[in-house]
């Protein structure tokens, strides 16, 4: 009697939890439906300029004009350096953080240093790297990666240092090596760590492109937004950053379900 009672409160807590999650959902979407609707009606009553905030039906139709007017390339370049700066930037600052866990002396001397790098703001940089790199994709990929690299290695690093001590005191007394300590202790302890910056890597490696794009390119949704900034096309603005938007959540979403095979898989072994 006591197991059904329990069973019967923990269905209720779960469709308590369903419902108040439909319920978040569903508030979400009336707002943006909301918002989309208020800003059609006010631009078709000329209550705000068009030509100025253009409005959805008009981003709408530039969406759906996607392979006549070009966006499909410039979201595939932006797509490919936001990668490419996103697995450079966290391959290398792992690597940099294994080698400051290795070494305590480099880990001190360097402190002071990557403190200052991570709150330099990157894109005073921007020429610098345009001069050292050249113009074009390097230079744009240089810069995504010189944003999420400092910020890899003082995540990674921070976890490192903080993984369980007693437990490394411990296997040190059974003769564990540094290597071992580092691939059967502290990095199997520093998995959502890892995880954890790569959610923050994608964002920020984005941000890199897309100012870089606005320094220098050709091409790509940062590139497309100077230009329809320039040239008073607000219709692509606003299309662009739509579609940015949608890029950076599909790019997140993919650490998300990398996360959760990540956790599976630790599970089940």
């Amino acid at each position: 009697m006591r197991e059904k009672n329990i069973s019967m409160e923990r269905k209720k807590y779960l469709k308590k939890v369903t419902r108040n999650r439909v319920t978040v959902i569903l508030t979400q979407i009336f707002v943006l439906i909301a918002f989309i609707a208020t800003w059609e009606i006010c631009a078709n009553a000329n209550i705000i300029d068009s030509f100025i905030t253009s409005q959805p039906s008009r981003i709408l139709n530039t969406f759906m004009n996607l392979s006549q007017n070009g966006l499909l390339e410039h979201i595939g370049v932006t797509c490919f350096e936001t990668i490419i700066g996103f697995l450079s930037g966290t391959v290398l600052g792992i690597i940099i953080a294994i080698i400051l866990w290795w070494s305590k002396f480099l880990s001190k001397v360097s402190e002071p240093f990557l403190v200052v790098l991570n709150s330099l703001p990157k894109v005073a940089l921007g020429p610098v790297i345009i001069i050292w790199v050249g113009a074009g994709m390097p230079a744009i990929i240089v810069m995504a990666l010189s944003i999420s690299l400092i910020v890899t290695i003082l995540e990674i690093l921070n976890g490192f240092l903080n993984t369980d001590k007693e437990k490394i005191k411990m296997v040190k007394t059974f003769g564990a090596s540094k290597l071992q300590i580092l691939t059967k202790i502290v990095i199997p302890a520093n998995i959502s760590t890892f995880i954890n910056s790569l959610k923050v890597n994608i964002g920020l490696s984005l941000v890199g492109v897309i100012s870089g794009e606005f320094l220098v390119s050709k091409a790509g949704l940062g590139y497309l937004i100077v230009y329809g900034g320039q040239v008073f096309q607000l219709d692509l603005v606003m299309t662009s950053v739509i579609i940015l938007s949608l890029v950076a959540a599909i790019m997140y979403e993919s650490v998300v379900l990398l996360e959760k095979l990540i956790t599976k898989t630790h599970i089940m072994n």
